[in-house]
């Protein structure tokens, strides 16, 4: 055979290979159909305002391989209120994105989605990632779960600590890094060294109110109690229109068993900042707590009204309308629900 002959057999065949590893590609990737490659838009907007059928929505757009990794972040900001076997999947696979904001994105899904002991199953691995941040993040998602919760990764999660912390004692001061390892050392329990990790924090950045909340804790920890009433007493002093304050204000007199006074707290917090789920969630709780049912009731009925895909306050509404007995109006929350989201655990438990 021709040298010519030869090369033009050899051209052909690496033509063929190229070929094959082309149409193997192809049919490897599936193919998005249009209604749901134009439908990101819809479904981020379903999600948001709980809309029927946002979660199959949801679903379908983070099931796309072609999405791009801003909106991937932005649609898994979302993901929490609609919890599902399948919405865990999808989760966990992205905690294995190339894109590291997907992966931090997708750490925040996990928490909302999965109870302590189970979450450390999913993320532990992430305590050896690549990207600094990622495990910076995966550390702080596991902060405050017990030993038994932490399981295999109880050693694996202390040495990352202990890394992080040589990384923060290493870096230029500034109060966030202090507040940093105040968390840090308090899931050490290493409670003087949070203190003073918080008084440098406060020292840096005096109106960092999250560090004082936290080093009211602390004094609370190590059984100043009064030093924690104080701090606390003198910051409201000056800020009195603080709903952050005030709603620390009625949580720190819950734990101390003085109800009746931290509701006057949650409930000026909630007046201060009537849009804060969370300030009006607490508030709900507390009145239940007090055996006030229908103020509680008012107040996740106000929240649903508000922030109609929250699905932790529409699931406990549920709950203190049974205990109630107004089964209509479960029925037409329950109803809503499923419209939202078929696949919610809290109808396949029958609640």
């Amino acid at each position: 055979m021709s040298q010519s002959r030869r090369y033009l057999f050899i051209s052909l065949g690496l033509v063929f290979v190229i070929l094959v590893a082309w149409l193997s590609l192809r049919s490897a990737t599936p193919v998005v159909p249009e209604a749901i490659k134009h439908g990101y838009s819809e479904a981020l907007a379903a999600a948001r305002a709980g809309q029927p059928g946002a979660a199959r929505q949801l679903y379908q757009q983070l099931g796309r391989p072609d999405l791009s990794a801003r909106r991937r972040v932005w649609l898994h900001a979302e993901l929490p209120h609609y919890p599902s076997p399948l919405a865990l999947k999808l989760a966990d696979a992205d905690l294995q994105n190339q894109a590291v904001d997907v992966r931090l994105a997708a750490i925040k899904s996990v928490v909302g989605l999965v109870p302590g002991g189970q979450r450390s199953l999913l993320l532990g691995p992430l305590l050896d990632d690549e990207d600094q941040s990622v495990r910076f993040a995966t550390i702080n998602a596991l902060l405050g779960l017990s030993p038994d919760e932490l399981g295999l990764y109880f050693a694996p999660l202390q040495q990352a600590i202990d890394g992080w912390e040589q990384v923060l004692k290493d870096q230029p001061e500034s109060a966030a890094t202090y507040a940093q390892l105040a968390r840090l050392h308090l899931h050490n329990a290493e409670l003087k060294q949070a203190q003073q990790a918080l008084e440098n924090s406060l020292r840096l950045e005096p109106g960092n109110l999250a560090a004082l909340v936290m080093q009211i804790d602390v004094l609370d920890r190590q059984g100043q109690s009064d030093a924690a009433r104080q701090l606390l007493a003198q910051q409201l002093k000056s800020q009195p229109d603080s709903a952050y304050l005030q709603h620390a204000l009625g949580l720190w007199l819950l734990h101390h068993g003085q109800r009746e006074f931290a509701l006057l707290g949650l409930s000026k917090a909630v007046e201060l900042e009537p849009d804060n789920s969370e300030y009006r969630y607490d508030l709900a709780t507390t009145l239940h707590s007090a055996e006030e049912l229908e103020a509680a009731q008012n107040q996740l009925q106000e929240i649903v009204q508000r922030h109609p895909a929250d699905r932790k306050a529409r699931v406990l509404l549920i709950s203190y309308w049974k205990e109630s007995g107004q089964l209509q109006n479960v029925q037409i929350l329950l109803a809503q629900l499923e419209q939202q989201n078929p696949d919610d655990p809290a109808l396949q438990q029958g609640l």
